[in-house]
């Protein structure tokens, strides 16, 4: 298991006590660590890794912990740590493509109090958010908001609006972003590069907890959300220069059976023409759901290629948890 106790950000950089009116012990308390096995032949291996670190929150009064899903896609062994060192099984009961949560179910108790959820509706840019790691103060800091916007990632993933916080947190996979009132807004998902001021910074994307509220009680009933998942293609898509690049194909995917390739240029999905990340994934979707046959016109050597793909639902390319 990877070294979680070792370093610790600056004092001064830490959240204090006496410093917002909410225990924040209790909230230290809440986070836990998540530590995910997966298998060397899962669909994910190659890109996740087969061994997994980084926080989860705990929601429930049964100890339920809401996570981000990369880190338990696949998992066929979990175990969550509490910060005093209790150590339990947990169960990857649930992940959602479109959001990117997951939730872990813990087989044995933790004896862990539940955070509090609140609403990003309201959260200004500028406002002092706390980031909370596993690991207590000393992996926790005073931050803030410094922007809400689209979000579009490469693997055919895409929110409305996302949370962006800084300073960055080094193990931000997991980790709980909580407003002054101590309630949580976000969880967090990914290091990115931000511009503030004509100056580029490191911060942390949170998907917000507002998208949680919707699908809970699917995720915790069925493992994922009820309703006919997307269509996938399994393409790695970049942007430069005001062009989609094909950065590469999942191995057995849709898209690598229909004959894309790397270097490939996407214009138009569907008969759409499309210029960003968000505006492919947008036509992608409105074609139906997976399994929905999707035109692909594409730029290659100089020449437009006319592509079909027959989309899937990325969900059947996964190993599923081992049942308790």
């Amino acid at each position: 298991m990877a070294e979680t106790t070792r370093w610790a950000f600056p004092e001064q950089l830490q959240p204090r006590p006496n410093q917002f009116g909410f225990d924040l012990d209790a909230a230290l308390r809440s986070v836990v660590l998540v530590h995910a096995e997966v298998p060397e032949d899962a669909f994910t291996a190659s890109v996740l890794g087969t061994e997994r670190v980084g926080s989860g929150v705990v929601i429930g009064d049964d100890g339920l912990v809401l996570t981000i899903g990369y880190l338990i896609t696949e998992a066929q062994t979990i175990w969550l740590t509490t910060i005093d060192g209790t150590v339990a099984p947990g169960y990857p009961l649930a992940y959602d493509q479109t959001t990117g949560f997951g939730l872990v179910m813990p087989l044995e108790r933790l004896s862990v109090p539940a955070l509090p959820r609140g609403s990003t509706r309201t959260l200004e840019t500028g406002a002092d958010v706390i980031v909370i790691g596993h690991g207590g103060r000393e992996h926790s800091l005073t931050a803030r908001v410094i922007a809400k916007r689209e979000f579009a990632g490469y693997w055919e993933y895409l929110l409305d609006e996302a949370i962006f916080a800084a300073p960055a947190h080094p193990q931000w996979g997991g980790t709980a972003l909580v407003d002054t009132a101590g309630l949580l807004l976000g969880i967090g998902s990914l290091l990115v590069q931000e511009m503030e001021r004509e100056s580029q910074l490191d911060a942390n994307m949170f998907v917000p907890i507002d998208l949680l509220e919707p699908i809970l009680d699917d995720m915790i009933r069925f493992g994922r959300p009820s309703g006919a998942p997307r269509p996938w293609l399994g393409v790695y898509t970049a942007e430069a220069e005001g062009h989609l690049i094909v950065g590469g194909v999942a191995p057995g995917s849709p898209a690598q059976h229909a004959g894309l390739r790397l270097g490939d240029l996407v214009i138009e999905v569907s008969g759409q023409r499309v210029d960003s990340l968000a505006a492919m994934y947008r036509a992608l979707w409105s074609t139906g759901t997976a399994g929905v046959e999707v035109p692909l016109t594409i730029a290659r050597g100089g020449e437009l290629v006319e592509l079909r793909v027959r989309s899937a639902d990325r969900n059947e390319y996964l190993k599923k948890p081992r049942h308790h």
